[in-house]
């Protein structure tokens, strides 16, 4: 070769070296590191408290593993220095490129065959952004085009990123082993515990996994065991297989959270990365979930092996506690027992007598017969059992209703009417209730239908507030609209929260020592369906509203457990907790509402000062007596139904007395019907109506209600 050609590609080669110097080292656009952690979506979503405390997570993209970014500083120093010392020694010192390690690896290779990257944490981090760009014309890594891109991106991302920054970035990207990405997810899953509470051996493992997270334990445990040799005073290389073995052996449970509420973040949470405030309160749902699973361990020998448990907050609405299963005690904890719906026992029997209340069919201090009946239906008769078996007589409403009376409430049912109370429940919000009332017929009284633990929250908080219904939340939302109308009337709602409270009244069925009793004002119902197959207790005050279901979701019967024995006790622990620090005051005393003194002939009850709907008060209770004037036509209660094959002009209901005085007279809704001894029959028209027989002197001796449809 001639001297000037030689000059020409010496020339050439030094312009070429040039041209990719300056290459290399002209800046290329990458992305900021702020731009990348705010791109960056973990596979889970997350449930906060509304404290903003994380009470649980969902799974929602399975790509990869990804929890949530951590910040270098929650990192433990452990993991920091092994992965630092195993993947990159100079990090702190060089600009992105390790050139003495370009050149170690090029010997290694070309002198003794064994070729390596020698990419730096640096290089490395530009792999892992340019694998979220998703380039596909970039040049594969491991080849010279690849190699030249990644040094060209490692030198632009150390001209605008700090140190930390990147190291921080590599470790929430890096792929360290099968779908685990990034810090937060290895060390929940492998090691059980958050990042910054790693271990020197854990922090060695983690980095031993870099350069093939494939490999198998004993190699991983050798790797780590032979970085922690180099540091002084660590030579025991047995407790680095065993943290080893722990660590890959068996998966951890994977779990970024505490798992406190698992029903609500599976239904509610939908998308990755997303952060879910909710008006869940920590420290309540941790006290309601343990509180339940204790009680239900200790019910273990009885069969009982579920439970779920609902605590609101009477103003908001907001939903404090929601455990919807007993966990790992469950043969199912995946049902949520929150929303599952169950035969309602004897919850629902308040509704029935606010509605009576409402209506002025009865008082607080009616008698009610709690004696054997038989009640006419479609399907053959109908005779309703109490609890025990036994049956106490006369006894006010307000005894039925707080000893959950079963007779007393069907017979109060056949004055209201099914549909009535059927068409009240509905509106409550007990959304299944939407059968005909020949379908449920006077078992409805009992508690036939069934419901769900969110119904019965969210229609016992509309008696603590005054009968004014409202949707509970999970998700906090506008306060409830004070000036909303009442569904319930205020002043009957009242008289049966009182009824509810009243511990004196309850001891027929509970006793005196009943874990229905609080040292504050609360008012608390408890209900169990046919077999022992579900028992409940919800109850309020004037702060909380709290719901307690316990059965079993595959429907089996418990041994001898009632709502007093199964879910009373778990309802009275929460609602000491709740109200610890500061009792609850009784509620206000609304209008329309009076208190008098009242007597009962024949001592049934004893005397006592009672609540009534204004206009209903009455100062002694004395019990109908057989051969006393009343009303013979029509039956208390019936349901009279108009002909569609006859004209309406045409049909007739017979209204008849026995044993009435000359001079008595009936009043129909309030106005004169006719004497009572003229005969009469009345042209039926649409509606609820109530006969009423009064003597010579106004006094109503008899009345019965009744319904045209």
């Amino acid at each position: 070769m001639s001297r000037r050609a030689a000059r020409w590609v010496l020339g050439l080669a030094a312009t070429g070296l040039l041209a990719g110097g300056i290459w290399l080292r002209w800046p290329q656009s990458v992305p900021g590191f702020d731009d990348v952690r705010g791109a960056y979506r973990p596979s889970e979503a997350f449930l906060l408290d509304r404290h903003g405390t994380v009470l649980d997570s969902k799974r929602v993209d399975f790509g990869a593993r990804r929890f949530a970014w951590v910040g270098l500083d929650d990192i433990s120093p452990s993991v920091i220095e092994a992965v630092v010392a195993g993947e990159d020694a100079g990090f702190w010192q060089h600009g992105g490129v390790d050139a003495w390690a370009l050149l170690a690896a090029a010997r290694d290779g070309l002198w003794h065959g064994r070729w390596r990257g020698a990419s730096t944490i640096s290089m490395q981090l530009a792999t892992l952004l340019d694998a979220q760009d998703v380039e596909p014309d970039a040049p594969p890594r491991r080849s010279i085009d690849g190699k030249l891109r990644q040094m060209r991106r490692a030198w632009s991302i150390e001209a605008i990123w700090s140190k930390r920054e990147i190291l921080e970035a590599y470790l929430n990207l890096l792929q360290f082993r099968g779908e685990l990405q990034g810090i937060g997810a290895v060390a929940w899953t492998l090691a059980g515990k958050a990042p910054s509470g790693l271990s020197d051996a854990e922090g060695a493992v983690l980095a031993a996994l870099l350069p093939s997270p494939s490999a198998d334990v004993a190699r991983i445990a050798n790797r780590a065991c032979a970085r922690l040799r180099a540091q002084p005073d660590t030579d025991d290389c047995g407790a680095v297989r065993d943290v080893a073995d722990r660590m890959l052996a068996a998966v951890q449970p994977g779990r970024s959270t505490a798992r406190l509420a698992p029903h609500v973040a599976q239904s509610l949470l939908q998308h990755p990365g997303e952060v879910l405030h909710s008006t869940l309160d920590a420290e309540v749902q941790r006290l309601a979930r343990d509180r339940l699973t204790q009680h239900i361990a200790a019910l273990s020998d009885r069969n009982v092996r579920d439970g779920a448990v609902l605590v609101v907050d009477n103003i908001s609405g907001g939903v404090l506690a929601y455990v919807g299963s007993s966990g790992a005690l469950s043969r199912a904890p995946a049902v949520d027992g929150v929303r599952a719906h169950r035969q309602a026992g004897s919850t629902l029997k308040p509704f029935l007598y606010e509605l009576a209340i409402e209506r002025r069919y009865l008082t607080a201090a009616s008698l009610l017969d709690d004696s054997p009946v038989s009640l006419d239906t479609a399907s053959g008769a109908y005779i309703p059992q109490n609890y025990d078996r036994d049956y106490k007589g006369l006894v006010s409403a307000r005894t039925a209703l707080a000893s959950s009376l079963n007779i007393p409430a069907v017979r109060t049912l056949v004055l209201t009417g099914v549909e009535a109370f059927r068409d009240r429940l509905f509106a409550l919000g007990y959304a299944g209730i939407t059968r005909s009332g020949e379908y449920y017929g006077y078992s409805l009284a009992l508690g036939s239908a069934e419901v769900s633990l969110w119904e019965q929250a969210q229609a016992y908080r509309a008696l603590a507030r005054g009968g004014v219904t409202a949707p509970i939340s999970l998700v906090p939302r506008a306060a409830d609209d004070v000036d909303m109308p009442p569904l319930l009337d205020p002043a009957a709602s009242f008289v049966v929260g009182d009824m509810l409270s009243d511990r004196a009244a309850r001891v027929l069925t509970f006793g005196l020592g009943s874990p229905l009793n609080t040292p504050f004002w609360s008012a608390v119902k408890t209900g169990t369906s046919k077999d022992m197959r579900d028992n409940w207790c919800v109850g309020f005050s004037t702060r909380y509203t709290v719901a307690v279901w316990v059965g079993n979701f595959e429907g089996d019967a418990m041994q001898d457990v009632t709502g007093v024995t199964g879910a009373g006790p778990v309802w009275q622990d929460l609602m000491l907790a709740l109200h610890a620090e500061q009792a609850p005051s009784a509620p206000i005393t609304p209008g329309g509402v009076d208190q008098r003194s009242v007597q009962f002939a024949e001592a049934s009850e004893p005397p006592r000062n009672e609540w009534f709907v204004r206009g209903t008060e009455v100062d002694r209770i004395e019990p109908a007596r057989r051969g006393q004037a009343r009303i013979t036509s029509p039956a208390n209660g019936v349901v009279v139904a108009l002909d569609p094959d006859i004209p309406e002009r045409m049909q007739r209901v017979p209204i008849s007395t026995a044993g009435a005085s000359p001079g008595s007279r009936l009043k129909l809704n309030g106005e004169l019907l006719v004497a009572v001894d003229e005969e009469t029959l009345w042209r039926p028209r649409r509606g609820h109506f109530k006969v009423e027989l009064e003597d010579q002197q106004g006094k109503v001796v008899d009345s019965v209600v009744f319904s045209v449809r």
